[in-house]
């Protein structure tokens, strides 16, 4: 017994060393945020993307970062569900509140049953272009630009080999909500992941358009779920990569439910089961991440029951050091993204020491979560995107059940577009 208790705990302890060098590889990066910027004189004419469905709590602070950009020029695309969306109503409030010359607003037109209600608004802002558009930029409803967001995406973009650039987001919510809290802890794990398997995230992105155009994306858009998950496998194709740039890493301040949460994270594991090559590794990661703990903790158990110091002992001592691992982890990339944040003028303190505590209690809870919102990723054949239900028959086969104009009171999670 005590060698089966010391085999698992070795396993255990691997695993810790594994996610601390990548973990270390993350941050390493992230401490290189401060680069050179692209001059005006070198920044490509470019168009911002924003498509919404239903008003998020943050959007009329979102379209006044947006709209206020340091960049020379630019336009910005809002292309709504639906001329009844509520959106419309904060978009109207920060029109006549800034009068912006360089802002044009659209109705979503065909909304093709082929594809998610995001990929048919993209198709429909690319297909009518600005001629010299050389840049295009997307930006979720949930997420803040500051003001030299755009003029760092540019940068990213500049190398001849990168389509795509992205950021990540971090959570720091208002309020440390069970959801919230294990959002945040799964979060910071997965865009461990995100970066070294070069997932892009749609939320702060920019391509080149002349990529799009040959690469065939607009085709793919036409038959997808998501828009960017897929970036990495398409523009490999090409010979192009999808480049991080670290300085972008967007706060999120949105709280949420532990339902809404799940809802939410079962989908984007979904996404990366559809569209991204690195997806058996995820799920590798997940199994071993959760079996192992959790086997370790068995052992643990049964040493109490046969009253074996031994095996107690080797069990619990992995334990702690697993434990341990995870804080100790978890804190060089909150340091990392706070001196970021702050290097930008943004509150970047958001919990306070009981906060922490609060959230070292909860934060277990993703061992049950995560492994359970794999699963369902792993078996789901369709799911619901703010109110619309899509059938799933393969990554190219989507079918958008039936098209709903945007109800809040139908929508149970708080999620973004």
């Amino acid at each position: 017994m005590a060698a089966a208790a010391s085999v698992t705990a070795g396993v255990l302890l691997g695993l810790v060393v594994v996610q601390s060098v990548l973990v270390w590889g993350f941050v390493r990066a992230l401490r290189k945020f401060e680069v050179p910027l692209i001059a005006d004189l070198n920044a490509p004419r470019a168009t911002v993307i924003q498509c919404l469905r239903g008003s998020d709590p943050f959007l009329g602070d979102c379209l006044r970062g947006l709209l206020g950009q340091n960049y020379p020029h630019f336009d910005v695309r809002v292309i709504v569900d639906s001329p009844e969306d509520p959106a419309h109503t904060v978009l109207n409030q920060v029109v006549q509140e800034l009068r912006p010359p360089n802002l044009r607003v659209e109705n979503l037109v065909e909304k093709s049953p082929h594809c998610s209600l995001k990929c048919s608004s993209l198709r429909q802002v690319m297909s009518s272009l600005e001629p010299d558009c050389e840049m295009v930029a997307f930006l979720d409803a949930d997420t803040i630009a500051h003001p030299m967001w755009l003029r760092e995406l540019a940068t990213a973009l500049q190398p001849s080999d990168v389509g795509v650039a992205t950021g990540n987001r971090w959570y720091m919510p208002q309020k440390l909500s069970v959801g919230s809290v294990v959002r945040y802890a799964w979060n910071a794990a997965a865009i461990v992941q995100m970066y070294h398997y070069r997932i892009a995230w749609g939320g702060t992105l920019a391509l080149k358009v002349r990529v799009v155009r040959e690469s065939g994306l607009l085709e793919k858009w036409g038959q997808a779920l998501c828009e960017d998950t897929m970036l990495h496998a398409q523009l490999k194709k090409s010979g192009m990569r999808v480049a991080f740039s670290p300085s972008l890493m967007m706060i999120n301040r949105e709280n949420t439910s532990l339902g809404g949460f799940f809802t939410w994270v079962s989908r984007q594991l979904l996404t990366a089961k559809l569209y991204h090559p690195a997806w058996p590794a995820v799920v590798l990661h997940g199994v071993v991440s959760t079996l192992v703990p959790w086997a370790v903790a068995a052992m643990f158990v049964v040493g109490i029951a046969n009253q074996n110091i031994a095996v107690m002992s080797i069990s619990l001592a992995a334990i702690v050091v697993y434990a341990v691992s995870l804080v100790l982890a978890l804190w060089p990339m909150e340091h990392a993204v706070r001196r970021i944040v702050a290097s930008r003028g943004e509150l970047s303190h958001w919990v306070s020491g009981w906060g922490m505590m609060k959230c070292a209690a909860i934060m277990p809870l993703t061992q049950v979560v995560y492994p359970a919102a794999l699963v369902v990723a792993m078996l789901a054949k369709s799911t619901n995107w703010r109110g619309i239900h899509y059938k799933i028959d393969g990554p190219w086969e989507i079918c958008m059940k039936e098209y709903r104009p945007y109800r809040p009171e139908v929508v149970l999670a708080d999620e973004s577009l």
